[in-house]
């Protein structure tokens, strides 16, 4: 454990499926500490079932990487993403 970070963890993994419009997504947000000290928020998305995209946001304190992490999940609850019931596994 890094000095300074909390033990909480935070993950989100929702989905957006439509079945009228061929859609079936995935979303997944983690908050994870880096070796440096710092905090990534970590994020990946894609067609369910298919690889898809990655990012990594790194901020200096825990603070701001939860208020991404709270920014990010708010847009994707507007555009309609939904906490899924099981784990979306990345390949």
């Amino acid at each position: 454990m890094i000095p300074g970070m909390s033990r909480m963890s935070f993950h989100l993994h929702c989905q957006r499926i439509d079945a009228s419009r061929n859609m079936a997504r995935y979303y997944m947000l983690a908050i994870q500490p880096t070796l440096f000290g710092e905090t990534a928020v970590v994020r990946s998305w894609g067609r369910i079932g298919k690889c898809g995209g990655e990012r990594t946001d790194v901020f200096g304190t825990e603070q701001e990487a939860v208020a991404h992490f709270l920014d990010l999940a708010r847009r994707k609850h507007r555009k309609g993403y939904r906490p899924a019931r099981g784990c979306v596994c990345r390949p």
